[in-house]
């Protein structure tokens, strides 16, 4: 089980991401004015910026916790089952995201550091 604060603190941990609000309830986590993740709080879901191939993937293994992003799940973007989530595999999801739109300069630094 994740909450939507620890949601939003491992997207905010990733360097450079910082959180917007935007049409007028939705919490986006971006780097670079890039989207890569969002959600409401009281919702109990959040999207987040997946590849297609990564989607099936999570669709396929956990359709319970899974399921295509509203607008943008054609996209690959994925709907995550907050209380349904594992927080290690949502990190890796949410740092997977952030590496899709970061400046390539800002991923191999983040790399860098282990």
């Amino acid at each position: 089980m994740v909450t939507f604060d620890q949601f939003t603190a491992m997207g905010l941990a990733l360097p450079q991401a910082y959180e917007e609000l935007t049409w007028e309830t939705e919490v986006t986590l971006r780097v670079n004015k890039k989207i890569f993740a969002m959600g409401t709080p009281e919702s109990g879901n959040v999207s987040v910026k997946a590849s297609k191939e990564d989607q099936a993937e999570l669709l396929a293994a956990a359709p319970e916790v899974y399921s295509p992003a509203p607008y943008v799940g054609r996209h690959g973007w994925v709907r995550v089952v907050l209380d349904k989530a594992d927080a290690e595999e949502l990190r890796d999801l949410i740092t997977d995201a952030w590496r899709s739109v970061a400046p390539k300069k800002l991923v191999r630094e983040f790399d860098a550091e282990g």
